[in-house]
């Protein structure tokens, strides 16, 4: 049972690895696409239809790109699509959200100090609200509002924070951030998926018809799109967050991501500007340093946390029971409060670490047995834990976090075992 721990650490590097290499893909050809439409210059040969040209060289060539603003007047014999990057993206990140925050609900995602949710309860309002996201957000852009896209986006930030607020009342505040990562890149594909692709789909039916394309379906699909390019570097920074316990941890989280979402407008902004050759806006560079010093001082606010009398009074759940019984706990318990605890503490007391690494903290017995896939990890299978080996933790030790865990897999259910 051990060894499936192990396995299921290296799927879920597997898939991370793989949303990585997808969300660059899609994040470049997406800033690609945006910054060609914004460089198109006019041509005295244009042909009928066609909207700009670029010329631009890569790679020891030159390429001639010209783009229509509807469609050409003849379907083109070979079409590329820019699509399964946005899916696989998605995909691969749904994936990563069951593999750590679904199977690990008890240590990542459920905070029980905001909420008694059980972890189906859990999961239910964490698929759900991606769904629901969609629903609101779609509902906006079909409506009178969508013609002012200003108030549109207003709109739209205001939905974002609130959803923020709302994650961070019932989840952990590392999930809180993920979730709101993943709820934006919900709507992000979706529009990819549900809108731009069947817009484009109906112009290519038509042109295969014989038909001229209505230009409202390009309209539309430009609005999404350009919602996608200012949603983008914010859910970078959320889905990077969770590394960070400075973003995650603190009590105004939620406030964070407010101010991260301007930032990735007031970033974006600067560069349409300069790709569409309308200027060199540089106040934007200002404007984003002093919201990223907010962030910072948003950051060192208080943290409203349980105390360890609370944690030790909670009661174990039935997987803690198990690793609590388990032979050599007694001393593991010891060992992790003695070379772990400095730094995993609700108030650490290791010099620079204001808030636990990954908000994962070591002080009582549920604590630990919570956290005991991470620490067999972390600490027995590899030495990646305590960093550096700053507290001197002994080979001698590391064994008995070994023989711990071992002794408490063979009790595992085997659907728990891995997580």
């Amino acid at each position: 049972m051990q060894d499936l721990a192990i396995m299921w650490d290296w799927l879920a590097f597997a898939v991370r690895w793989l949303h990585v290499i997808t969300a660059i893909a899609w994040i470049g050809s997406s800033f690609y696409f945006v910054a060609l439409d914004l460089g198109l210059r006019d041509a005295p040969d244009l042909p009928k239809g066609a909207h700009g040209e670029e010329w631009q060289v890569h790679g020891g060539g030159f390429y001639h790109i010209r783009k229509y603003l509807v469609a050409p007047s003849e379907m083109p014999q070979h079409l590329t699509w820019f699509k399964w990057e946005s899916y696989s993206t998605w995909l691969s990140g749904a994936a990563l959200l069951m593999i750590v925050y679904w199977a690990g609900a008890e240590l990542f995602l459920i905070d029980p100090a905001k909420a008694d949710l059980s972890i189906w309860q859990g999961i239910a309002i964490s698929a759900g609200s991606l769904a629901i996201g969609w629903i609101i957000y779609d509902a906006l852009c079909k409506s009178p509002l969508g013609q002012r896209p200003t108030v549109l986006m207003v709109l739209l930030f205001v939905l974002l924070v609130v959803m923020a607020w709302g994650y961070d009342q019932v989840f952990t505040g590392r999930a809180a951030l993920l979730h709101l990562g993943a709820f934006t890149a919900t709507i992000m594909t979706a529009n990819v998926f549900l809108i731009i692709m069947p817009n484009q789909r109906i112009v290519v039916a038509d042109l295969q018809a014989g038909r001229v394309p209505d230009a409202k379906y390009g309209r539309i699909a430009k609005l999404r799109s350009t919602h996608n390019n200012y949603l983008t570097l914010p859910v970078i920074f959320l889905m990077l967050s969770n590394h960070y316990p400075l973003a995650f941890a603190s009590e105004y989280n939620w406030l964070i991501a407010g101010l991260v979402f301007l930032m990735g407008v007031s970033i974006r902004h600067y560069f349409n500007t300069r790709h569409a050759r309308k200027g060199n806006p540089t106040w934007t560079w200002a404007v984003t340093a002093v919201l990223f010093i907010a962030v910072m001082w948003l950051s060192t606010a208080p943290l409203q946390q349980d105390t360890i009398e609370q944690s030790q009074a909670a009661p174990l759940n039935p997987v803690e029971t198990i690793f609590a019984d388990a032979t050599g706990f007694a001393e593991v318990r010891d060992i992790v409060q003695g070379r772990c605890s400095m730094c995993h503490a609700r108030d650490p007391g290791y010099d620079g670490i204001l808030r636990a690494p990954r908000g994962i903290v070591l002080e009582t017995t549920k604590d630990i047995t919570a956290a005991a896939r991470q620490i067999y990890v972390q600490s027995g299978v590899t030495r990646a834990m305590p960093p550096a080996n700053v507290s001197f933790m002994e080979p001698e030790e590391r064994q008995k976090v070994l023989d711990w865990y071992r002794d408490a897999s063979e009790k595992l259910p085997f659907y728990v075992a891995g997580r």
